[in-house]
């Protein structure tokens, strides 16, 4: 069987993600293509094996965190919210601080998403009524963002009928920890 990763050109160099590169030499070279775009991981073996129960057992955990997403998603759209604004309001109302407020930056972190994607969907949320800004008191660059009432209005509704999808979730990760 021809190695899929020789095959396809891909070599053990790592590269940061989101990136390939050509050789400077030659320009028909194959693209090099990263194995893997985390750091940290010096190579991988041409000869390495997954473990078939181990493939399992993270499969079934991907399915399960897949089914409690897509859930999620249909729970935000019935509740009037897209998935990205249920999000969005979650991160505010739910801020590690207990303030139940939080800033693009913060958000941004939290999110793992650029700081313009962010700003963006917080003016979308805004525009929507759902979220509002107030000047930072230590620095006059700095917005906070709030949930308006009727923000605090479609995350409650949307909260209580994550109740069960909570449980459900923790109910098969516990399965998939005892299996």
């Amino acid at each position: 069987m021809v190695d899929q990763h020789k095959a396809l050109g891909a070599t053990n160099t790592i590269v940061p993600p989101g990136r390939a590169t050509r050789p400077a030499s030659s320009g028909s070279a194959p693209l090099r293509v990263p194995l893997c775009g985390r750091e940290g991981i010096e190579h991988m073996s041409d000869d390495a094996h997954i473990d078939t129960a181990a493939a399992i057992q993270v499969a079934a955990l991907r399915e399960t965190l897949r089914a409690f997403l897509r859930e999620s998603e249909l729970i935000a759209q019935a509740n009037g919210l897209t998935p990205q604004r249920h999000l969005l309001l979650l991160m505010i109302k739910g801020a590690p601080d207990g303030s139940e407020s939080s800033t693009v930056t913060q958000l941004a972190t939290r999110l793992r998403l650029a700081q313009t994607t962010v700003t963006d969907l917080v003016r979308r949320a805004e525009d929507a009524g759902l979220v509002e800004r107030e000047q930072s008191s230590d620095d006059a660059r700095v917005a906070i963002l709030r949930l308006t009432a009727e923000g605090e209005r479609r995350l409650a509704r949307s909260f209580r009928q994550h109740e069960s999808e909570h449980k459900r979730l923790r109910a098969m990760l516990g399965a998939l920890d005892a299996g």
